[in-house]
C-alpha cells in the first residue's frame, strides 16, 4: 500500500501487477520481477526497487514534496518513517493488516500496548508541528503518512482505543479517497490468508 498510495498522490500513472501471496508458485512469479522475491516491487525503465521505503525515497528524489519543506520537520518525518519501517514488530505480528475486516477484537498484550502508545505519541508529535496546515501528520500528505496509513487501518480493524488526536488521524486515513479505492479493490478480491482471517472475534 505505501508506494501505491504515494504514487496516487503524485498522480503518476503506473501499471499494477497483482500477485496473490502464499499461493502456489508466487515466489517464482515475484522473482520474475526482482531476484529478492519480496514485495512491493517498483520498476522504472531499467531500475528495479523492491523495498517500500527505498521506493518512497526514490520517488521523493524526483518529487521533493513527498517530504515536508522545513528541514526540522523533514528530519522528524524521516525519523518516524524509519522507526515505522524498522520497528513495531509485536503490532505487525499480532494485529496483521486485514483491511476487509471490521470489529475484530483481540487482547492487547503488553508489547502491543507499548507499540500502540509509541505510535500515538508519534502521531501527536507530528500533528502538533503543522496542525494548522492540513489533516495529515505534517499538514499535507507526505511519506510519513504513506508509512503509517496501514497502521491506522489496523487500528480501525481491531478497534484499538486511542485519544482524540490519534482518532482524528485515523479518520483522515479512512476518509481518504485513495484509501477508499484501495479498500474497494480489496473487497473485490476473492483470495484470503487464513492466518489473518481467524485473528480476533466480532463480538
Amino acid at each position: 500500500m505505501r508506494p501505491w498510495l504515494a504514487l496516487r498522490y503524485l498522480h503518476i500513472d503506473f501499471e499494477e501487477v497483482r500477485i496473490p501471496l502464499f499461493t502456489p508458485g508466487y515466489k517464482e512469479k515475484l522473482r520474475a520481477y526482482s531476484s529478492a522475491g519480496l514485495v512491493p516491487i517498483y520498476r522504472d525503465d531499467d531500475i528495479t526497487i523492491w523495498e517500500s521505503l527505498a521506493i518512497l525515497e526514490y520517488l521523493a528524489e524526483q518529487n521533493p514534496r513527498l517530504w515536508p519543506k522545513e528541514p526540522h520537520h523533514r528530519a522528524v518525518a524521516r525519523a518516524v518513517s524509519a522507526e515505522m519501517h524498522a520497528g513495531f514488530q509485536a503490532l505487525r505480528e499480532q494485529l496483521p493488516l486485514n483491511c476487509r475486516a471490521r470489529r475484530r477484537r483481540i487482547p492487547i498484550t503488553a508489547n502491543v500496548g507499548k507499540n500502540v502508545s509509541r505510535i500515538v505519541e508519534i502521531w501527536a508529535q507530528c500533528r502538533n508541528l503543522r496542525r494548522s496546515e492540513g489533516p495529515w501528520l505534517f499538514g499535507e500528505f507526505c511519506i510519513a503518512d504513506a508509512m503509517y496509513a496501514p497502521v491506522a487501518l489496523r487500528f480501525a480493524t481491531y478497534g484499538v482505543t486511542v485519544g482524540s488526536t490519534a482518532q482524528e488521524y485515523i479518520d483522515t486515513v479512512m476518509k481518504d479517497p485513495y484509501i477508499a479505492r484501495w479498500m474497494a479493490e480489496a473487497a473485490n478480491e476473492d483470495e484470503s490468508i487464513d492466518a489473518y482471517e481467524h485473528i480476533g472475534n466480532t463480538g
